[in-house]
C-alpha cells in the first residue's frame, strides 16, 4: 500500500504551525491569552541562562510580541493556571494537565528512591519528614530554609545538601509544588496549598493519561514516531508509546506517512488524517526573521531539528572557549520555514551587543534579510531590557 507522502516544505509548515511558528502571533501575551500559548504548546522549558532573556521567556515572546515574565510568574503564583514540574527538563506546564502527571510523579519516587540512594549525600532520606513537617507548620519554603544552616559546598546536583535533596524528592514525587519564585529561586509549599481542587482531586488510570499523553503529543507536532511522541511530555515510556501507536495504527485513529527530510531521505512517521489535511491549507509562511530560544520547543530535539530542517546546534556553554565553533550561547534565526543561521547577542548594561551572525550554508544575507534581523534585534529590546542596538565591526561572517 502506498503511504501518504508529505513533502520537506509542508512538513516544516505544518510542524512550525502546530509550535506557533508559521504566521504572525497577536494577542497581549498574558493571561488568558497566554493560558492558551502555553496550552497549543504543551509546555515551555525553564532555564536559567540570562544572556538575553530567560529561555521560557524568549520562547513565549517569539509568539506574543507583548509578553513580558511577569506575566508567566502570574499564571503560576497568582492564578494558577500553570504549575511547574518535569517533562524532559524543568519546564511550567498548563494547570488542566496535572492530574495527568501523577503517574510521573509515582515513576520519579520509584525512580528516585532506587538511585538516588548511592547518588546522593548520606541522610537525604532521613530527612524527608523533617523538611515536609517545616513547610507544613511554616508555609513555603526555598532551599535555603530547610536544612542545619549550615553553608556547604557543592559540587553538583548529585552533592546536594541532604536537605535539598529531600526537597527535590518531594517536589519530583508530587507532595510539594513551586508556590512561586524570588528571582530564579524557587519557592515549595504542599501540594494541597498550591494545586486547585478542580484539578488536584482529579484522578485518571494508567492506560487513560497514556492515551492522553500520546494523543496530545502527537498534536501538538504533526508527525513522529513512537520515541519521538514518548520523548515530548517524557510520561510515557518507549515501551508503552510503541504499544499505543500500535493499537491506535490498527483502529485506526492514526496512520504511517512517509516525511520528507531536509536531505530528501524519506522518514515513515505517525500522522492523523486531520493533520495531512491541515498540512494541505496551510498558508505561506510569514516572512518575518525570528531570534529563539536554544531551548525552544520547536527545536528541543536536536535530531529532529536536523533531520527536518537540515540545521545542526549544539550549546557550547560547557565547551572550552577556545575549542567552540560560535559562542558560548547562540541564538538561532528563523525565517519563514527555514533557519537561516545563528547569532551571539548579549546584553551588556543598556545594550544589546551583536558579535556575530553566522548565516546557514546557502543562505544569501541581501539588505533585505538585514534589514529583518536587525528589526528583529530592535524588537527584543524590551524584553531584555535594554535601550539599543550595538553591532560589533565585522558582526556579518558572510
Amino acid at each position: 500500500m502506498t503511504l501518504p507522502r508529505l513533502d520537506n516544505p509542508r512538513a516544516r509548515r505544518l510542524f512550525l504551525d502546530r509550535h506557533l511558528l508559521l504566521r504572525p502571533g497577536s494577542g497581549p501575551g498574558r493571561g488568558a491569552d497566554l493560558d492558551g500559548v502555553l496550552h497549543d504548546l504543551g509546555f515551555v522549558q525553564v532555564d536559567s541562562v540570562n544572556t538575553l532573556a530567560r529561555a521560557h521567556d524568549l520562547i513565549l515572546w517569539s509568539r506574543r510580541g507583548q509578553y513580558r515574565p511577569r506575566s508567566l510568574e502570574h499564571l503560576v503564583a497568582r492564578h494558577r493556571t500553570a504549575f511547574e514540574h518535569w517533562t524532559h527538563d524543568a519546564a511550567v506546564i498548563p494547570m488542566p494537565f496535572y492530574p495527568m502527571w501523577r503517574l510521573k510523579f509515582a515513576r520519579d519516587e520509584a525512580r528516585m528512591r532506587a538511585r538516588w540512594q548511592e547518588g546522593r549525600r548520606a541522610g537525604w532520606a532521613r530527612e524527608i519528614e523533617t523538611v515536609q513537617r517545616h513547610i507544613a507548620d511554616h508555609g513555603a519554603a526555598c532551599s535555603l530554609d530547610v536544612g542545619d544552616g549550615k553553608k556547604t559546598s557543592s559540587t553538583g546536583w548529585w552533592d546536594w545538601h541532604p536537605s535539598k535533596a529531600a526537597l527535590e524528592f518531594l517536589w519530583r514525587s508530587g507532595q510539594l509544588a513551586i508556590c512561586h519564585r524570588q528571582g530564579f529561586r524557587k519557592f515549595y509549599d504542599l501540594t494541597e496549598r498550591v494545586i486547585p481542587p478542580e484539578y488536584l482531586n482529579v484522578r485518571r488510570d494508567d492506560g487513560e493519561i497514556v492515551d492522553w499523553a500520546m494523543t496530545a503529543s502527537l498534536d501538538r507536532l504533526g508527525f513522529a514516531t513512537s520515541g519521538e511522541l514518548a520523548a515530548f511530555f517524557e510520561v510515557v515510556t518507549r515501551d508503552e508509546a510503541r504499544a499505543w501507536c500500535a493499537e491506535a495504527l490498527a483502529s485506526g485513529r492514526i496512520l504511517e506517512a512517509e516525511i520528507e527530510l531536509a536531505d530528501g531521505s524519506l522518514r515513515r512517521s505517525f500522522t492523523t488524517r486531520a493533520l495531512l489535511d491541515r498540512a494541505a491549507t496551510l498558508p505561506e509562511p510569514s516572512s518575518r526573521v525570528r531570534l529563539l530560544s536554544p531551548f525552544d520547543p520547536a527545536l528541543r530535539d536536536r535530531a529532529r531539528a536536523e533531520r527536518l530542517f537540515g540545521f545542526h546546534y549544539r550549546i557550547e556553554i560547557f565547551v572550552p572557549e577556545a575549542k567552540r565553533q560560535f559562542g558560548y550561547y547562540v541564538f538561532p534565526v528563523l525565517q519563514g520555514d527555514r533557519i537561516i543561521g545563528r547569532i551571539d547577542a548579549k546584553r551588556t548594561g543598556d545594550a544589546l551587543v551583536v558579535r556575530a551572525f553566522w548565516p546557514e550554508h546557502g543562505v544569501r544575507m541581501g539588505k533585505a534579510r538585514v534589514a529583518g534581523l536587525l528589526t528583529e534585534l530592535d524588537r527584543v529590546r524590551p524584553l531584555a531590557g535594554v535601550a539599543r542596538v550595538e553591532v560589533s565591526d565585522g558582526w556579518r561572517t558572510q
